[in-house]
């Protein structure tokens, strides 16, 4: 069986050391009885352990010639194997509605968009397992105060508690990673709500990180571009914080007070509009003194 070879375009790097990959595939007994999805298989290093646990396994692989290699090494995942690309994926399809665990020894390059595309399914999704560049894994697990904390911290903090388990070094990957990885667990939390506008959480977090140097009475007035908020929304306290300082709850709290302010605006643009409006038909209304 001809061996794959690494592609770089897909940030292709293939584990090779089976004690790992073990502890890897192990990390989803966490959620037991319910099936598993892999992304990224390549030549099913991870996947030899998975298909030995009593539940449904599917892998989903974009490159075709790892694809072909998986078909002839796993012959019984045949139609368990689905050459795709996650991102495009409808997950809500994969196991018919079923909820599932997510793992995987993911593509660096696109480790973030795949978990920003989990939150998109979380209902689906209540345990990811895997491995990930280091970097990554850190902001993931971060806590306010610390450097790492930023947008993924508090978009996957929100939903799911992450546990940073084992680092991973360079030399058991084909070909090495000029980085290190580590291998992380994510479980959902009991959140079902947020208690704010969800969107509105997503939007003030990454516009507030953006410039995470700045206090947040700074960082905010992206968000106001139809009109100012009162002056009295700029006087709080939290205003003087920057965003790494403020944990979730503040974070939900501080997006109901942007929610408030914005509604206000929009209200006030709206009676605004409707006296124009009728000074203007009031005017045409009048007849001509001529």
């Amino acid at each position: 069986m001809k061996s794959v070879k690494p592609k770089k375009n897909l940030g292709q790097h293939f584990l090779v050391d089976l004690s790992i990959a073990r502890r890897i595939a192990d990390t989803v007994d966490a959620c037991p009885d319910i099936p598993i999805l892999e992304i990224g298989p390549g030549m099913g290093v991870l996947t030899q352990y998975l298909v030995g646990k009593p539940r449904e396994v599917k892998a989903v692989e974009i490159d075709a010639e790892s694809v072909a290699y998986l078909y002839e090494k796993f012959p019984t995942l045949h139609e368990h194997i689905l050459g795709e690309d996650f991102l495009r994926m409808d997950l809500s399809q994969v196991f018919d509605g079923r909820q599932f665990v997510l793992t995987g020894n993911y593509p660096y390059d696109i480790s973030s968009q795949i978990f920003f595309k989990m939150l998109d399914y979380k209902d689906l999704i209540p345990c990811c397992t895997g491995m990930i560049q280091r970097e990554v894994a850190l902001r993931m697990a971060a806590g306010p105060g610390s450097k790492a904390y930023g947008i993924l911290s508090v978009l996957m903090q929100a939903w799911y508690d992450v546990e940073y388990l084992f680092t991973v070094d360079e030399n058991v990957f084909n070909p090495p990673p000029k980085v290190k990885s580590a291998v992380i667990r994510m479980t959902r939390n009991g959140v079902t709500d947020l208690g704010c506008d969800g969107q509105l959480f997503k939007r003030l977090v990454k516009a507030v990180f953006n410039q995470r140097r700045k206090m947040l009475r700074v960082s905010l007035r992206q968000l106001f571009n139809t009109g100012k908020p009162a002056d009295s929304f700029y006087a709080q306290d939290i205003m003087t914080k920057r965003p790494e300082q403020l944990s979730i709850p503040q974070f939900v709290e501080l997006t109901n007070k942007v929610d408030e302010q914005l509604k206000l605006i929009s209200a006030g643009n709206g009676e605004s509009r409707e006296r124009s409006q009728g000074l203007k038909e009031s005017k045409e209304a009048k007849p001509d003194a001529s």
